[in-house]
């Protein structure tokens, strides 16, 4: 079988999107799913779905509440967006240090460790597969516990910057937390980010190597995934013989052009996801059911 084409990087936009009135999809339950997969080889691609039972929000569920995630446009070009940034992923960023997998992550490390999975693409930047024991992933997202800086390129780690960020702002978590609220008690946003409103007064911090505008290493909403990790996970998909998808909606081109791939070259797609998703018409079976839950009972099946 001939290579599919790969389309160019597109940027990773946030979008409405309703499944079309005539869309045909498969339904079915995990029986018909193991089924399907059941001999094959598998490639995951997991989106914020999989990590809401750690307690990590996603954007497009039904339980969610409307969000407006900044986009790369305006973190570049304005410094107060930077600050306000800033301000609540401090707070944001120890909330997801400290959540551990949940029953979803361990099903697909189970299944990797057993040969099934033959590799993982996510868009989250939770690094929960990697904690979990996946060992073949790609973060297709990039990752929360690292920081860029956009005029150098130096990369250092969130701890550190933490450090650095608290001794500029030696009063600011007291300030948030008052009244004996903890970091778990603050809403949390995706990606690391906290529901605060009055950060006005933090103070980023530069780069401490060339005094440049630091970012955390996660693509934003308007910003291209770099074209040698989408060539990567390409590959990823064309080496296994299935994909599995859990826990996104693909309402963004970043992971719906994995589905379509597949699609394209003939292979079966399994998407477990709790609502509709965009890739549904292409599914071989959708499963709607939840993510921990389905993706254990498949691990048992398979």
């Amino acid at each position: 079988m001939q290579p599919v084409p790969r389309p160019l990087a597109p940027t990773y936009q946030q979008r409405t999107w309703t499944l079309p009135e005539d869309a045909v999809v498969h339904h079915g339950t995990v029986e018909d799913a193991a089924r399907v997969l059941r001999g094959l080889t598998v490639t995951a691609l997991t989106g914020a779905g999989v990590s809401t039972d750690s307690g990590i929000p996603d954007y497009r569920s039904p339980e969610s509440p409307p969000r407006n995630p900044m986009t790369y446009q305006q973190f570049v070009g304005d410094e107060a967006f930077r600050r306000h940034y800033w301000a609540r992923n401090h707070v944001g960023w120890q909330h997801v240090h400290r959540t551990y997998p949940n029953a979803g992550h361990r099903a697909l490390a189970a299944l990797e460790e057993r040969g099934v999975v033959h590799g993982l693409i996510t868009q989250n930047v939770d690094l929960l597969h990697e904690d979990a024991g996946s060992r073949h992933v790609i973060d297709l997202h990039g990752r929360y516990d690292r920081v860029v800086c956009l005029q150098c390129g130096r990369v250092v780690s969130r701890a550190h910057l933490a450090q650095r960020l608290e001794a500029l702002n030696p009063r600011f978590l007291d300030e948030v937390l008052a009244g004996g609220l903890s970091v778990e008690d603050v809403e949390i946003a995706p990606d690391a980010d906290a529901v605060i409103e009055r950060t006005s007064h933090f103070v980023p911090a530069p780069c401490e190597f060339c005094g440049g505008v630091l970012k955390p290493e996660i693509v934003y909403f308007g910003e291209t995934v770099p074209r040698e990790r989408v060539d990567r996970a390409y590959a990823m998909v064309d080496e296994a013989d299935a994909l599995l998808v859990a826990g996104t909606s693909l309402t963004v081109m970043s992971g719906l052009r994995f589905v379509r791939h597949a699609s394209k070259a003939g292979k079966p797609v399994v998407i477990v996801n709790r609502g509709e998703t965009r890739g549904d018409p292409l599914a071989t079976v959708k499963v709607d059911a939840g993510v921990s839950e389905t993706l254990t009972r498949l691990a048992e099946l398979l």
